[in-house]
């Protein structure tokens, strides 16, 4: 497992104790500043310092027991140079009560914070996981331009004991993966894109089987989000030998499982281009232009937003097996956590020629999430209707499917066996915001239970 909190299971919701604890970190968060305003209030400018430098300091000292790496360094400093302002300022102002209050709740804030808020586990922390008696790879030998051959993945199987099918043409990838369990498959792989991934995946979690990903395919956004090396095709098989195990996620659209996104509009009309498999980034890049554009027809899509109002139909529809950071509509977009237990959902409503060119724009330099016409929430459950049949691009596959659609999130409905290295690579390979968005709001949804909801 990769998470030190016993109280959290992954992918689960907020404990009522992680609740209880993150309610209790603003709580004394607002008490502290409440306490400093009412004893300073006659004196302006020791006033504004100490709430200013205590607030700081207790927000980042969150960030220190939530995150690791740079931020949690930048974060640390940030705490020692904000205490010692409000520190400095308070024996000025010669009231030693309020430098003991202030301090005692930052510091209760940040306990609590720490126990509400779990973070990822050192990687030599995690147990490694029992190994497999009857090992399964699936491998597609088209995916990725052949990247099965290309690695020698069948030597590879072999060499470490593992039973290597490959899939011929016409074969059923869901019967092949019944099948292996039917002979006694106690660890499942799949060696292809997110597609096929995400059918032995849904197979492993009905058997509650161990799961194993080997980026085969062209982008694997998957594999990358789980901290696998992409570029290591063969690294990904040490899963077999020295493998740990994270629980993880799935999403469903109408009952068949993704392991990335649902799109609808304008994603999808891409992933329906005949161009896409071959060239996805280059295809998305010229293609949305137009489809963003003033003549760009909105989708005939009934759904809600966080809000409950109706919404107004735009251009783009994604629903996302936990909330993805989105850079580009044409890509690029990370998650930070796969066991959150929501699904992430982003409209885009684009009304006007104007409209059409600050979302290309804002697109370009990888801050479309920033445009007026962007809603963005979380939830467990999400539906969408429609008059007609919906084109979807689902894992980046063009599915045509009748509404209503109806998504819901699976928490920890697979146990992933990652490479030890995944651990690592998966906590650094994000980077993390230093702002007040993420962390403080974390804490927020944990207090409130809205992450098992909407967000």
């Amino acid at each position: 497992m990769t998470t030190s909190d016993p109280a959290a299971a992954p992918g689960a919701g907020p404990t009522p104790m992680r609740r209880a604890s993150a309610a209790l970190a603003l709580t004394a968060l607002a008490a502290a500043l409440l306490f400093v305003v009412v004893v300073s209030i006659r004196r302006w400018d020791v006033l504004l310092v100490s709430v200013l430098s205590l607030g700081l300091a207790v927000v980042a000292a969150w960030y220190v027991v939530s995150r690791r790496g740079l931020v949690r360094a930048a974060a640390a400093a940030l705490v020692v140079g904000a205490l010692v302002v409000f520190v400095v300022v308070i024996l000025a102002s010669e009231s030693g009560r309020v430098l003991a209050v202030g301090l005692g709740l930052a510091a209760i804030s940040a306990v609590a914070a720490g126990y509400a808020l779990p973070r990822t586990a050192q990687p030599d922390a995690a147990d490694a996981a029992r190994r497999a008696k009857h090992a399964v790879l699936i491998m597609n030998p088209r995916s990725g331009g052949g990247k099965v051959a290309r690695f020698g993945l069948v030597e590879l199987c072999r060499q470490r004991g593992v039973e290597a099918h490959v899939l011929t043409p016409g074969e059923d990838l869901r019967a092949v993966a019944e099948a292996a369990v039917a002979e006694g498959a106690d660890l499942l792989g799949m060696a292809g894109g997110d597609g096929s991934l995400a059918i032995v995946a849904s197979v492993a979690s009905r058997h509650d089987l161990p799961f194993v990903v080997v980026p085969a395919g062209t982008r694997n956004h998957f594999a990358l989000d789980l901290g696998i090396d992409r570029e290591d095709v063969p690294g990904a098989m040490d899963a077999f030998d020295d493998g740990v195990d994270r629980r993880v996620d799935l999403a469903e659209i109408n009952g068949r499982v993704f392991v990335n996104n649902a799109s609808m509009g304008v994603y999808a009309k891409v992933v329906q281009s005949a161009d896409y498999r071959d060239a996805k980034v280059q295809t998305a890049s010229a293609l949305l232009p137009d489809m963003l554009g003033p003549g760009a027809r909105p989708l005939d899509l009934h759904y809600r937003l966080a809000s409950g109002e109706e919404a107004v139909p735009g251009q783009l529809l994604l629903v996302s097996n936990n909330r993805y950071d989105l850079a580009h509509l044409r890509g690029g977009g990370t998650r930070d956590r796969l066991d959150a237990g929501v699904l992430g959902i982003v409209a885009l409503r684009v009304s006007s020629a104007a409209d059409a060119e600050k979302v290309t724009l804002l697109e370009m330099a990888g801050q479309v999430q920033h445009f007026a016409g962007w809603n963005e929430w979380t939830a467990s459950q999400f539906e969408v209707d429609s008059s007609g049949p919906v084109e979807v691009g689902v894992d980046g596959e063009a599915l045509v499917l009748d509404p209503p659609l109806r998504f819901v999130i699976r928490p920890g409905a697979v146990t992933i066996r990652l490479p030890r290295a995944a651990l690592q690579r998966a906590r650094d390979s994000h980077p993390a915001r230093m702002t007040l968005r993420s962390t403080p709001v974390e804490l927020w949804q944990t207090a409130t239970g809205a992450g098992a909801r909407a967000g």
